[in-house]
């Protein structure tokens, strides 16, 4: 019998209320035999009504069990902000905070979209990307800034700043945060343009917002009304270089930018079969491989070698050399690498864990579904986007985290699975998790 048994009949009850009994048919996982094996539910909370959560970020001390959560406005109802949610005990996460914009029902559309933390002078810091549409207040605000460091006393949160961009009005899509190697901490954000902005962190919570934007990273497709949608970046280590790897019009494009005033195009993917515009867009940890996303319902990860553009042969790469989904009917969305897995938040088909040891034969070792809506339920593309978006894994112990759109916040445990760290298999220490007291590592070059 599987561990996760213990919490079926709450999830029955869920089901119920909107569950068709076909609705997955054409999966390995049902209502009555949701997950592998492999895979114990810790811990589940409902946020709010369908289509109330968006992404979400997990800190990566122990110490700090905090996981952050972005809440919008899509759906019937739902909240435009952030919650806070406790991981002292992973079995029972408790919401302890909540981030409202002030005014919610005046601001238009979505809301909270993504959201990260960061520390910066001893002090621990969540940054909530916005969206705000004309018509309403707030149109031009891409970002708050909340110093968190008191918690668990949610009366210790303060907000710090906030970012608005009034050349490019309709906030920030998504956002990611990366502690440079000149020693910086970096906040890079899509908007309204064909380019993604590059704000000093650091500055910003020291008071100088006006001059907290180092830069911006193009994008070669002309004309487009957002240039990038998702994006990451990571040290790569054989070339003591900072890279940016970002999906957007057209493809895929990854840039040097160490030196953050003059981003260096290295390599790019378009002309990618059934791929117009790209989405998340993650590398392994040594910038060789990568795991590309595109927003339609039938689309795989695509998984790409980067070895002919980095090493000079080729300019353009279009073709990828495997694809990976765990059910053609769907979407994969959101993913965190930790090589050799990938832990993927696919919509419809919540969490799901495939090993790319061998790129070129991706393979599915783990799933638990934590959306238990039909197919037909609708989200934000149609009825595609609905169930689980964000995913995080903490490296210190392994702990895996969801948020689903419509069922709420999931803690996870995989099997064998206890903390990751790069060295233990023979590649570099490098992921989306941060290494806020690391020492610049400009003197490496």
């Amino acid at each position: 019998m599987k561990r996760t048994t213990f919490i079926l009949a709450g999830m029955m009850i869920v089901a119920a209320a909107f569950q068709p009994a076909s609705a997955r048919q054409n999966t390995l996982w049902t209502p009555d035999n949701p997950g592998s094996d492999n895979i114990e539910v810790l811990g589940h909370i409902p946020l709010g009504p369908r289509l109330s959560v968006a992404d979400m970020d997990l800190e990566q001390e122990v110490s700090r069990p905090y996981a952050y959560i972005a809440r919008m406005h899509y759906a019937e109802a739902g909240s435009k902000g952030m919650d806070i949610v406790n991981l002292a005990d992973p079995s029972n996460p408790e919401v302890i905070y909540r981030w409202r914009i002030e005014n919610e029902d005046l601001h238009m559309k979505t809301g909270g979209m993504d959201v990260k933390h960061f520390k910066w002078n001893d002090r621990y810091y969540v940054v909530q990307s916005l969206q705000f549409g004309s018509g309403g207040p707030n149109n031009d605000l891409g970002a708050v800034v909340l110093d968190v460091t008191g918690l668990p006393d949610p009366t210790t949160v303060t907000e710090v700043a906030r970012i608005h961009e009034p050349e490019t009005p309709g906030g920030f899509h998504n956002i990611f945060v990366y502690k440079h190697s000149n020693g910086r901490v970096l906040l890079l954000s899509t908007v309204l343009g064909a380019f993604a902005n590059v704000y000093d962190l650091g500055m910003v919570v020291e008071g100088d917002v006006a001059n907290a934007r180092v830069g911006r990273i193009p994008t070669p497709a002309e004309g487009s009304r957002r240039g990038y949608h998702d994006f990451y970046a990571g040290f790569h280590t054989d070339t003591a270089t900072d890279r940016f790897y970002g999906g957007g019009t057209g493809g895929y494009y990854v840039y040097d930018f160490t030196d953050i005033d003059n981003p260096e195009m290295l390599v790019q993917l378009t002309g990618v079969n059934g791929v117009r515009s790209g989405h998340t867009f993650t590398p392994g940890p040594n910038g060789r491989y990568v795991v590309a996303e595109t927003e339609y319902k039938y689309a795989p990860l695509r998984i790409f070698d980067l070895k002919p553009g980095l090493d000079g042969e080729v300019s353009n790469i279009n073709s990828p050399i495997s694809a990976w989904t765990p059910s053609w009917e769907g979407l994969v969305h959101n993913h965190e690498v930790r090589w050799p897995y990938v832990f993927v938040s696919g919509y419809h088909d919540g969490l799901q864990v495939f090993s790319m040891m061998d790129p070129k034969n991706p393979t599915t070792v783990a799933y638990f579904d934590t959306f238990t809506g039909s197919r037909d339920n609708g989200g934000m593309s149609g009825n595609v986007a609905n169930g689980a978006f964000g995913i995080d894994v903490r490296n210190e112990d392994g702990l895996i985290v969801i948020s689903d759109m419509t069922t709420g916040f999931w803690t996870f445990r995989m099997d064998g699975f206890n903390g990751w760290n790069g060295e233990d298999w023979g590649v570099p220490d490098v992921s989306s998790a941060q290494k806020w007291d690391e020492q610049s590592k400009e003197g490496t070059r």
